[in-house]
């Protein structure tokens, strides 16, 4: 599977990348997990925030953001869309997200809320969980850690 990547700050973003990337974020995790919640937030159009974009065959088939926190950097709002899933997308989508925090956040920490259920996942790719499991409008999640990349 051939994916174009591209890591872009909110102004760089068109109009059409914008609304793709909205939409995939509303229909998975507005939509596919049935849990309603403002799903649009300052983080993305914070200035220093970079958003990741996988696209095969010129449609978007994963996403994620990275947000600077001071402290740490945050990815968040990881996605694989239903037509790309078990392919090893989610795999290569944090090895680019991981690569965006390297190069523009420098040696911080990077975090993330991770759903429980991909907890393995995260562990894979070098992250520890921190703290307690708790509710985030109404999905069981982990805060995570990587701290050495």
């Amino acid at each position: 599977m051939t994916i174009h990547w591209l890591c872009k700050g909110f102004d760089e973003l068109t109009t059409t990348e914008l609304f793709t990337l909205m939409r995939a974020r509303v229909d998975v995790f507005v939509v596919e997990q049935n849990c309603p919640y403002p799903e649009l937030d300052d983080g993305d159009i914070d200035a220093n925030s970079k958003h990741i974009l996988g696209y095969q065959n010129n449609q978007l088939c994963a996403y994620a953001r990275c947000i600077d926190k001071s402290e740490s950097v945050a990815i968040g709002r990881v996605l694989v869309l239903p037509h790309a899933r078990g392919q090893g997308v989610a795999q290569r989508l944090m090895q680019h997200a991981l690569g965006a925090c390297e190069q523009f956040f420098s040696e911080r920490p990077v975090m993330l809320s991770a759903q429980t259920y991909l907890l393995g996942f995260y562990q894979q790719l070098g992250f520890v969980t921190r703290g307690s499991p708790y509710l985030e409008d109404g999905i069981e999640h982990q805060d995570m850690y990587l701290y050495k990349r």
